[in-house]
């Protein structure tokens, strides 16, 4: 799973059947502080999550078909939580 922000939305007007009624969001990785990490990906929404907000997005096909229910349909990456809250716990160093 990578921590991502919901960037954009894309519309398509012609898509894959097994993605008829599915959101498509535009993601970008992030790093641990905030800042963009890589390139932006397009990832499935399966949880209803909005431009701005945080979320955990899982990367491997398979998983991210059956997390959204879609099974056999061509998923690269998923959107499967909105995060709330991160908390980095630092050690006694």
């Amino acid at each position: 799973m990578q921590i991502c922000r919901v960037v954009g939305t894309v519309v398509a007007t012609q898509k894959h059947r097994k993605f008829e009624g599915a959101k498509l969001m535009l993601v970008q990785p992030l790093n641990i502080d905030d800042t963009p990490r890589g390139n932006a990906l397009l990832a499935v929404d399966g949880v209803g999550a909005g431009v701005d907000e945080k979320v955990l997005v899982v990367l491997e096909g398979r998983a991210a078909a059956e997390a959204l229910g879609r099974r056999g349909a061509p998923v690269d990456a998923a959107i499967i939580g909105i995060i709330d809250t991160v908390s980095i716990v630092k050690g006694d160093d």
